[in-house]
């Protein structure tokens, strides 16, 4: 169908206030065949994020009247799904971590190579469309006091409280429970829900298993255990 077809655009939001910049990764972008949208400050990339469907956001951090973390936060209320990338020029570590906490899927610092961040675009664009399509049934665990819906990233306890994953707590959560009381390697997880195993993926996927454990704490016969350098085991005594 022609909807499906590879040569459809992929639309790229860009959030960026320095004018030149901007405007020649705009350009180079529409070169990629992509179609951008080009703000210059967080609340603008916030009102047109509002009001238009985009397959992944690019935003700078440092930005007047909204900066990019804000923004990112305000982004995850609307679409919880959307990939995003960060630009920055500051290369702190407490930065980056708050990026992934964020759920971005890349941190890129400035100066970059425009062909190195198209490709990176294109294959997190082609993961998220091969998970689509290998992925549309509703997937449904259950363990210990828990019920987890994969589908609507719902972890309930004894049909009582509900917690609401996001998106990255939700698909680590699903590939623990395929391999409840065995081992899940650290270096699979990461290539595939963060892309890479780099050593920032690596720490973000940290922050997550973390959040992960505090869901589970509700049953003490349910734990997620760390096999030092292989990676994370789901147990249900």
């Amino acid at each position: 169908m022609e909807s499906t077809s590879p040569k459809q655009q992929s639309k790229v939001l860009l959030v960026e206030d320095d004018t030149n910049f901007g405007k020649v990764l705009k350009n180079y972008l529409e070169l990629n065949d992509f179609v951008v949208e080009l703000a210059r400050d967080g609340i603008l990339g916030l009102n047109a994020f509002r009001t238009e469907k985009f397959d992944i956001c690019l935003l700078d951090v440092m930005m007047p009247n909204m900066d990019g973390f804000t923004l990112a936060e305000e982004i995850r209320n609307i679409d919880p799904e959307v990939p995003l990338f960060f630009l920055t020029a500051k290369n702190m570590k407490d930065d980056v971590l708050t990026g992934y906490k964020l759920g971005a899927d890349d941190y890129i610092l400035k100066p970059f190579d425009s062909e190195v961040l198209i490709h990176k675009i294109k294959a997190v664009l082609k993961r998220n469309q091969e998970f689509l399509e290998k992925n549309p049934e509703v997937f449904n665990y259950k363990f210990g006091k828990f019920s987890f819906d994969g589908k609507i990233r719902e972890l309930s306890v004894e049909g009582k409280e509900i917690h609401h994953l996001s998106p990255k707590e939700n698909e680590l959560l699903r590939m623990l429970c395929e391999y409840k009381n065995d081992l899940l390697p650290r270096e699979l997880a990461l290539k595939k829900i963060w892309g890479s195993d780099t050593y920032f993926n690596g720490r973000s996927m940290d922050v997550y298993i973390a959040k992960l454990r505090k869901y589970l704490k509700d049953d003490d016969k349910v734990e997620i255990v760390n096999i030092h350098g292989n990676g994370f085991r789901l147990l249900e005594h």
